[in-house]
């Protein structure tokens, strides 16, 4: 009997001990299984981040020539008046290229010429009419000028495309190419930081264009979508939580507050279109249209993240209000509201994080024209950074391909600032009751 007994011990034993083995296995497959999730996860994403940061890191660079200009009288004021309106039409392309032709090629034809000019940004002519604009005193000398290369050039110096004739994206011919090369060993070529890119609006020429204009238009959108979304957001968040009876009605509204957050943001561009527009007849591509269907967009999560705050106050704050006479609007305006206050601000952050990032909702209302000017108010035509991104993306010039990696890097570093901050706040500021 008792041999019987421990023949049978040993044998429950044995199977805890192997159902255990069995389960501590699973349990390291599956801790194994997600951390290689995990990890495969992190590695797509470093190769994506990888690919963005390596396409897009030139874009903040420019590449620039060193020419010898002469200001000749008889190309810029033939009469000699110093007329502003004289001084503002001359022909300053045209001492680009004598410019360009001293250096490179003195007995330049009309076809060696227009090979020349291709080497610098049509932005050059520009930069000469500002200098005599300013000083006309100009007239008459000779300065050498760092003037802005072509995309063409830029993208070679760069090395985003080969240096060999007829590659993929090198638009420069033979005689450009060792034109190149004699700059370059004259050290007549540089790279600086492209302030360009952040001081101007977008342009068809890509070593031109800029995102100022998108930036700027971006938080035209932004201050009215956090004007309209967070009061509005806010006050819904206070109603439903702490005055609102709990019925049929409530329930369906906060069914219909759940349902809006997983819209798809298109729908919101739809709704914009066909309100905003077509009943309002508020200005297309305008910001104030911008951030009104972005606000639609917010509300919903401010919302949630309003009443989560709300329910997370203890209720012994309220009874303890209560209890010394307070009313029930004083009780939420002077207790429970500042305590949510961080938590709602989070959840703000967060909506217009997402926000910022939005293009759909922003194509249906129109706002993906081409923009040069910089928006001076939310009733001018604009861009935003992720429609700007978009239109770069689907630009034919190699050199758009920088532009919009280095857009996205931009919009990244927006996207994670703001992210920071909400967790700074929550940090800084949440209690824990």
């Amino acid at each position: 009997m008792t041999e019987m007994i421990q023949t049978t011990a040993t044998r429950t034993a044995e199977t805890v001990a192997a159902r255990l083995n069995r389960r501590y296995t699973a349990e390291r497959r599956f801790r194994a299984l997600g951390l290689g999730a995990i990890l495969l996860s992190v590695g797509f994403l470093a190769v994506l981040l990888g690919s963005i940061v390596d396409k897009g890191w030139t874009g903040f660079l420019q590449t620039q020539i060193a020419v010898e200009i002469a200001f000749d009288p008889q190309v810029i004021d033939p009469e000699g008046t110093r007329d502003p309106a004289t001084l503002d039409t001359a022909d300053y392309a045209a001492l680009v290229r004598a410019g360009m032709a001293a250096r490179l090629s003195p007995e330049a034809d009309r076809a060696t010429r227009r090979d020349l000019s291709a080497l610098v940004s049509t932005m050059a002519a520009d930069q000469l009419r500002a200098m005599v604009t300013a000083d006309p005193a100009l007239i008459g000398s000779r300065a050498t000028l760092w003037l802005l290369a072509s995309d063409k050039l830029d993208m070679v110096v760069k090395g985003q495309v080969p240096r060999q004739v007829g590659a993929a994206g090198n638009a420069l011919n033979d005689r450009q190419l060792g034109w190149l090369a004699d700059l370059e060993q004259a050290h007549q070529t540089r790279k600086t930081f492209n302030t360009t890119f952040f001081t101007a609006g977008d342009s068809r020429a890509p070593e031109q264009a800029g995102i100022w204009g998108a930036v700027v238009g971006s938080f035209f959108s932004l201050a009215i979508t956090l004007l309209v979304s967070f009061p509005l957001g806010v006050a819904t968040a206070v109603y439903l939580e702490e005055f609102a009876p709990i019925n049929r009605w409530t329930n369906l509204i906060e069914v219909n507050i759940n349902n809006l957050a997983a819209v798809p943001s298109v729908v919101f561009g739809l709704l914009g279109l066909a309100v905003f527009l077509n009943v309002f007849h508020m200005p297309r591509s305008a910001p104030l249209v911008g951030g009104l269907v972005l606000a639609l967009i917010c509300l919903p999560t401010i919302i949630i993240a309003g009443r989560a705050a709300l329910k997370a106050v203890p209720p012994s704050i309220r009874q303890a209000a209560a209890g010394l006479g307070a009313s029930p609007l004083q009780i939420v305006a002077h207790h429970v509201l500042p305590l949510a206050m961080p938590g709602m601000l989070t959840g703000t952050i967060l909506g217009m994080a997402r926000a910022l990032g939005e293009t759909a909702p922003l194509l249906m209302i129109g706002m993906v024209a081409f923009i040069v000017d910089i928006p001076k108010s939310p009733l001018d035509p604009s861009a935003v950074l992720p429609v700007q991104i978009y239109l770069w993306a689907g630009s034919p010039e190699r050199a758009f391909v920088e532009k919009t990696s280095a857009a996205i890097m931009v919009l990244l570093l927006f996207l994670v600032s703001m992210n920071m901050v909400a967790i700074v706040l929550r940090k800084k500021f949440e209690r824990r009751w």
